[in-house]
């Protein structure tokens, strides 16, 4: 499989060293939801082990793009969720990718920082709020309790909390991919997927 099977054309990429700002610009410029890294011209991050096993690969990205494309949750709340996730599982690629992203939602770098360390942030937003109590709630294995589901329903509707569901779940799913394959984060010099 080559990394053009899975992606849309033209495919865009950035380099590791970009700024946030120059990527925020790529992705709104060409109305694309995920950028893949590169260093030095070579794929890093999730593509690597998505092309090398195919017959899955195609399969996960288009899960993953579903979850970018289709979004209608608020990019702060998307994000925060997200870094719940990779923070939970220690996925260094995922806290080090959505760290850039989280910062393009505005989040801010302490707010980053203190959910990257596992605690949960005391000015987050109702809606980042809600994201995070669903997220910390469900990486944490068992059922959703009654009184955080009913706070997500009446935060984001329905649609919305199915879409949070979904986002969590997905990103469960990409940390234990990023760390099955030890990928790790541009300019660390470490293995790579």
């Amino acid at each position: 499989m080559q990394i053009q099977e899975i992606m849309s054309q033209p495919a865009y990429t950035v380099e590791a060293t970009a700024t946030v700002e120059t990527e925020a610009e790529l992705m709104a410029t060409n109305n694309v939801g995920a950028l893949p890294v590169t260093e030095d011209g070579a794929l890093v991050g999730i593509f690597n082990p998505l092309v090398r096993y195919p017959q899955f690969g195609g399969a996960a990205w288009d899960y993953i793009m579903a979850l970018s494309e289709h979004s209608t949750l608020p990019r702060g709340a998307h994000e925060v969720a997200i870094l719940v996730v990779g923070a939970h599982f220690s996925s260094r690629y995922q806290i080090y990718a959505h760290e850039h992203v989280a910062a393009m939602a505005c989040l801010s770098a302490n707010k980053i920082a203190t959910i990257d360390a596992g605690e949960r942030p005391s000015d987050l937003t109702l809606e980042e709020s809600v994201a995070y109590d669903v997220a910390s709630r469900l990486v944490r294995g068992g059922q959703l309790p009654e009184a955080i589901y009913q706070v997500a329903l009446s935060t984001f509707g329905e649609p919305g909390v199915a879409e949070l569901v979904y986002l969590i779940g997905g990103y469960c799913f990409i940390a234990a991919i990023l760390n099955a394959y030890d990928v790790a984060v541009p300019g660390s010099g470490e293995p790579c997927g």
